[in-house]
């Protein structure tokens, strides 16, 4: 755990450890230092306000990669009653970066995808790190098309911090595979409800990202590009990943002001990953919210609406002010 800590959070840290340290000597020599206590319990929680209420874009980043953030796989376990996993693409394999099946919410039957990364060294080699593969991409194609076959409305739930680049997914065609499910998903006669519950990283985030409503956890990054990848290329120094963090607007808050997602799902305080199950229902409540606006829309309705959606993405409207008409006047 302690390899764990995020730099931001050792403060925290060591004021638990004292709080710890003085509860034990209470109990172990019978005193009576309750008002020490409260007062460290009370620094304990305003320091940690006031470390979350000011965190920046390259925290917010650590929070979303941190290896102990819940996984889709722990989502599945809060947020259904039942599930059943469903494999393989028909055409290559079965890829575990990419996790889909179908699940009973309340007896409503949801189609599920996912990122599916692991939580030990050894999971992660397993699920590639979350980064998914062609076949991966098929495999969430074909439930979707059973979806809508059998008009089961989509969950999906992005985190991965790309697709796979290696030779032998380009040689399987990774950008069609990513390419053909925007297609499918930008007309899909279903409700889809897409989540960023950690990573959002480029197309191998949109391969399985398009839908009614983009929502995402309030700590959690949507980027075409990572900061560390963004001043290599601009400034050819790594060193200013914290200026890129900032100039991409690639947070929850900044998203949404955008127009780029629909809704900021709060998280328990430090992060999902400090109570998974407080997070998992809060992400459940405003899932089913969600799609209770979405059911009440026609097929027509829901496939116009989310053609518009994307349309307006990047709209901006200008109005210029007295000085700058007079400036153009002379």
């Amino acid at each position: 755990m302690a390899n764990n800590i995020l730099d931001f959070e050792k403060p925290l840290i060591e004021l638990a450890d004292k709080i710890k340290e003085l509860q034990t000597f209470m109990d172990e020599k019978g005193l009576d230092l309750s008002e020490e206590l409260g007062r460290l319990k009370e620094r304990a929680e305003n320091l940690q306000k006031e470390i979350y209420d000011d965190l920046d874009t390259l925290q917010i980043l650590q929070i979303a990669r941190h290896p102990n953030r819940p996984t889709a796989s722990d989502f599945v376990e809060y947020i259904f009653d039942d599930f059943i996993e469903i494999h393989g693409d028909r055409k290559f394999g079965d890829d575990k970066a990419i996790l889909g099946g179908i699940g009973l919410i309340e007896n409503k039957a949801f189609t599920f995808l996912g990122h599916q990364k692991g939580k030990t060294t050894k999971e992660n080699l397993s699920r590639n790190f979350g980064m998914p593969h062609p076949e991966g991409y098929r495999k969430a194609f074909r439930l979707m098309k059973q979806a809508e076959k059998f008009g089961r409305p989509i969950i999906s739930l992005v985190n991965t911090p790309g697709a796979y680049p290696g030779i032998g997914a380009e040689e399987r065609g990774q950008a069609e595979a990513i390419a053909k499910n925007l297609m499918v998903m930008s007309d899909l006669k279903v409700p889809i409800v897409v989540v960023v519950t950690g990573e959002g990283g480029s197309g191998g985030a949109l391969g399985i990202g398009l839908g009614d409503r983009i929502m995402m956890l309030e700590y959690s990054y949507y980027s075409v590009s990572t900061p560390e990848a963004c001043a290599a290329i601009l400034w050819k120094d790594a060193e200013k990943s914290p200026e890129a963090a900032e100039a991409l607007k690639i947070n929850a808050k900044a998203l949404k002001k955008l127009g780029i997602i629909d809704r900021v799902i709060k998280e328990p305080v430090g992060g999902a990953h400090k109570d998974p199950e407080m997070s998992a229902k809060l992400l459940k409540a405003a899932i089913l919210e969600e799609y209770e606006e979405l059911k009440k829309l026609s097929v027509v309705e829901l496939i116009e609406k989310r053609y518009q959606k994307y349309r307006e993405v990047g709209e901006f409207s200008f109005k210029p002010n007295e000085d700058m008409l007079k400036e153009e006047v002379e």
